[in-house]
């Protein structure tokens, strides 16, 4: 999962001379490679920590961003939480590359919605193990969940393809309860990371039914894995009518990957993207796994040709580049089979396993459909002028207004705790509940005894965050302050998290706002302050500015 993957990728398409047919947005800092002639380069802007709290909790990313080798004992309470096991390891610069790789993500989804590309492709993307609040299978960030959720802002149905050899159980979960975005993998099943994804799970509520799951065997071919992919996805194409597809092509499925466990070429790889590529759906094509680096390569620089369909027209024969060496003995565009028994096709194993997914597609009622509603262009914050790093001169006025209107923006609050059922709460993917008591090693294959989490263990950690000493904060996690009643009593944890907290409200007595925190905190009075003194902080209290200036 090294980023060098990417660098090289970039590189093999660079010397096919496909980057000049492409409008090629690119990161500098993870792709440098000296001269790249191209139609435009450019540099996509990184995923911020906010942006990534679209999906992953505040706690979780604030962790990212302050997670050192040195302090990563302290910050996961011994291995308890955030990085459980030893797959994920803390290095330096983790939060620069889930960043990096997030932004890349939303670019493609934002490129896809306003219509400037009919395909997208982002190789440094495809993380789909990572959770809301914990890393897994070497995925920090889920780009795939954050890229998606950009889609939908446009797009009513959006489908997901992996074809991994690991299960996509972290976008799965993302969208185990919606019917506006269908997920399908085709993976290895059978004592193998993660341990998910049978066909029994379909979905939950309104999205029971559009979980589509197709366990495999050890030694597909690429015979045996396109006579289940191809009616599979036609059907959906047929029953669900997509609008936006995202296809995650993990090339650990590859025959030879060192954790994959296939028979598949770098042809019948391929296929999956052409043959979405005939259906001409917006289309956005993401990396993922991948272990045996100069096949990653070959695949990634192979389907960037399949997605500007010149497959056939490209040279078997490698062009001479910096990674030349890399691709010997034969120096060749290909990844050949192996000698691998095909266990799918023992006691019709694999025709069962296509027709319950047929069957399945069967019996739901119909493209689901979204109220008619205007898209905005732009987000609130970008049309207030809050997220440009370079803001032309203001006077006293504009400065006035912009903090009223970031205070009023960022920091809103609701005291009712959110009102969700026992059947929603058991299957929200940030409750303790809805993840597995045992988690699996990606590396080994074997199950994790997770430590059990207890503050005492990372005391300072907790001091850092929440300077009161009170394990408070959403989801059982110390994270800015706790709300309480008038008698001193914690709210419930369902209450609805906020980025940043404010006990702001209008005083009708004096008509001001005022920012009143409750007693139950011994060292916090009740207080309030007018709305001049809280601009002049950014729109928060004293309290406040701390723990929110390390973001």
């Amino acid at each position: 999962m090294k980023p060098h993957r990417v660098r090289v990728t970039h590189e093999l398409v660079n010397a096919y001379d496909m980057l000049g047919k492409m409008h090629v947005l690119v990161c500098l800092e993870l792709l440098h490679n000296g001269k790249t002639p191209c139609l435009a380069l450019q540099k996509p802007r990184r995923a911020t920590a906010e942006a990534m709290t679209a999906f992953h909790t505040d706690e979780y990313i604030h962790f990212l961003n302050r997670v050192t080798p040195e302090t990563v004992e302290e910050l996961t309470g011994h291995g308890s939480r955030f990085l459980v096991g030893d797959d994920n390891p803390a290095f330096e610069g983790v939060f620069e590359f889930c960043s990096i790789s997030a932004g890349g993500s939303i670019c493609a989804a934002e490129r896809i919605a306003s219509g400037s590309a009919d395909i997208a492709i982002n190789w440094a993307g495809g993380l789909h193990h990572a959770k809301k609040r914990e890393a897994s299978g070497f995925c920090y960030i889920n780009d795939i969940v954050l890229g998606i959720l950009e889609l939908l802002r446009t797009y009513p149905r959006v489908l997901y393809i992996d074809i991994d050899c690991h299960h996509g159980d972290g976008v799965e979960e993302a969208f185990y309860t919606t019917d506006r975005v269908m997920t399908c993998s085709f993976h290895k099943f059978g004592e193998y990371f993660p341990g998910t994804g049978t066909q029994e799970d379909k979905g939950r509520g309104k999205g029971k039914g559009y979980s589509i799951n197709v366990p495999l065997k050890d030694g597909i071919t690429d015979e045996a894995f396109i006579s289940v992919f191809d009616p599979i996805i036609d059907k959906i194409m047929e029953v669900y009518r997509p609008t936006a597809v995202v296809l995650q092509c993990g090339a650990d499925s590859l025959a030879g990957d060192r954790l994959g466990c296939f028979n598949v070429t770098m042809e019948g790889h391929a296929h999956c993207v052409q043959f979405l590529r005939k259906y001409d759906i917006p289309l956005i094509l993401l990396g993922g796994g991948g272990y045996t680096v100069k096949n990653v390569v070959r695949v990634w620089a192979y389907e960037t040709a399949c997605a500007l369909g010149i497959e056939q027209d490209i040279d078997q024969n490698l062009p001479w580049n910096q990674y030349f060496e890399w691709f010997g003995p034969r120096y060749r565009l290909e990844v050949a089979s192996n000698n691998m028994e095909d266990l799918n096709v023992v006691d019709g194993l694999l025709d069962k396993v296509r027709t319950t997914a047929l069957q399945q597609l069967q019996e739901l009622s119909g493209a689901p459909s979204v109220g008619i509603h205007d898209v905005p262009r732009q987000s609130v914050g970008d049309h207030l002028g809050l997220r440009h790093e370079e803001v032309e001169y203001r006077d006293d006025l504009d400065i006035k207004l912009v903090q009223h209107a970031r205070y009023v923006y960022d920091l809103q609050e609701s005291d009712t705790p959110s009102e969700t059922s026992d059947e929603e709460k058991s299957w929200d993917s940030d409750s303790d509940e809805s993840r597995p008591k045992k988690r699996m090693s990606i590396l080994t294959g074997q199950y994790l005894d997770t430590p059990v989490y207890d503050p005492s263990h990372a005391h300072s950690y907790e001091q850092a965050v929440a300077p009161h000493g009170y394990p408070y904060g959403y989801g059982g996690y110390s994270y800015g302050f706790a709300e309480f009643d008038m008698h001193g009593a914690m709210y419930a944890q369902n209450a609805k998290r906020r980025f940043f907290q404010s006990g702001a409200r209008w005083d009708e007595t004096i008509d001001h706002v005022v920012a009143k925190r409750y007693g139950a905190l011994p060292s916090i009075p009740q207080s309030t302050a007018i709305l001049g003194r809280m601009m002049e902080n950014g729109g928060r209290q004293v309290a406040d500015i701390d723990m929110d200036d390390e973001w």
